[in-house]
């Protein structure tokens, strides 16, 4: 990760990998824009116009000549203030869910670019699959990889706040000197080779520090996770969620009942990459 940038963003080098969590979004036509949430952590979801769901709405219905009434419905089934993008995710299903419900036909392109005015996270949330994200992680662009990789998502609360892991790092770093943004060759050499394990001894994230100077507990479950065998543990994004890697669906079965039995309750098994979002059923 490198300089902040004049628009308060950073200068970022990510590798992205779409996993097997998901949100559904469902968006019907109706007489207003409503938003409703469910499922764990929708308590934390703003059921309003400030909904990065809805904000898509508007922004594709503004572009592409209509009225935005519909019903947007979202089910939770990513973690909340999680570090996994599930708000971008919903922003991304959103724009797929309006252009099939009103035949606008954008291309995947155009709508990736619509998302990036919404959150550097949205383009990827659309596309999927494995990508390097540079810029702001908005400019996206395709990784050879092999076969697939196994996760275990340990999830841990009170969930972190983006802005404020972000204000953590620039704190950390004025005392010395600013670092350069990372050369992920070594991660994209792994995916290349499908070498999971490579992979696993490569994983890094500039932000991980700031997530363990706001929230320490996470350090003793980085620690649990690779006792145990994992290939490979990091904070994910922003925090608090730690993505844990496994040799293969097996391993991270056992990865994940060995966490739970130490007393970290909330995991999620995962697999990636699988696609971006995308219409599951047209009503």
């Amino acid at each position: 990760m490198g300089q902040l940038r004049e628009d308060g963003y950073h200068h970022l080098t990510t590798v992205f990998q779409a996993v097997s969590l998901y949100d559904e979004v469902t968006v019907t036509r109706s007489s207003s824009l409503t938003v409703t949430v469910e499922g764990e952590g929708a308590d934390l979801v703003p059921p309003d116009q400030s909904n990065l769901a809805a904000r898509a709405v508007e922004l594709l219905a503004a572009r592409s000549g209509h009225e935005a009434r519909v019903a947007i419905s979202i089910r939770k089934g990513i973690p909340v203030a999680g570090g996994c993008a599930g708000g971008s995710a919903d922003a991304a299903a959103a724009l797929v869910a309006a252009d099939a419900l009103w035949g606008t036909e954008w291309t995947r392109d155009q709508l990736a670019a619509a998302g990036a005015e919404l959150g550097s996270d949205v383009p990827f949330a659309l596309h999927g699959g494995t990508a390097l994200g540079t810029g702001r992680g908005e400019r996206l662009t395709p990784v050879l990889e092999q076969g697939t990789y196994s996760w275990v998502l340990a999830l841990s609360s009170p969930g972190l706040s983006t802005p404020a892991v972000y204000a953590e790092l620039d704190r950390q770093r004025c005392a010395g000197p600013v670092g350069l943004v990372p050369d992920p060759a070594e991660v994209l050499a792994a995916l290349r080779q499908g070498d999971a394990a490579a992979l696993g001894a490569a994983l890094a994230n500039d932000l991980q520090p700031a997530a363990l100077a706001l929230q320490p507990g996470l350090r003793s479950l980085l620690e649990t996770a690779r006792s145990i065998g994992a290939l490979g543990a990091i904070v994910s994004g922003s925090g608090p969620t730690v993505a844990v890697l496994a040799r293969d669906a097996d391993h991270a079965d056992s990865l994940a009942a060995a966490l739970s039995a130490r007393g970290w309750a909330r995991v999620r098994r995962a697999d990636g990459p699988v696609p971006g979002a995308r219409v599951v059923e047209a009503r």
